[in-house]
């Protein structure tokens, strides 16, 4: 489901959406159908085609805004229309940190 940038093939099983963090701060941030980036899952451009997923992940590398690591991840799209991460990683990196860290 999720592709790498250096994977020549990319294939998807179901709903997916293009994700990276943004490097001056680390946040999470997903593609959007209107060319740009949002820290809102819920703006993310979802797609459910291999061409749709390279089109897009081309589109998110090609677009020099700070974001590092741009991927294909899965996503839920339920009846009502509110997107969920598709899978634990996705879940964790929207959520954030779910622990307390301790200083050093």
């Amino acid at each position: 489901m999720t592709s790498p940038l250096e994977q020549k093939k990319i294939k998807i099983a179901g709903p997916s959406m293009v994700t990276a963090n943004r490097t001056w701060d680390g946040v999470v941030i997903y593609r959007t159908d209107q060319q740009s980036w949002s820290a809102d899952l819920s703006d993310a451009a979802i797609v459910r085609t291999s061409d749709e997923a390279r089109a897009l992940l081309t589109e998110a590398i090609a677009d020099d805004v700070g974001a590092i690591g741009a991927y294909i991840a899965p996503v839920e799209v339920k009846d009502s229309g509110a997107i969920k991460p598709g899978n634990l990683r996705e879940r964790i990196r929207s959520n954030g940190l779910t622990i307390d860290l301790l200083p050093a």
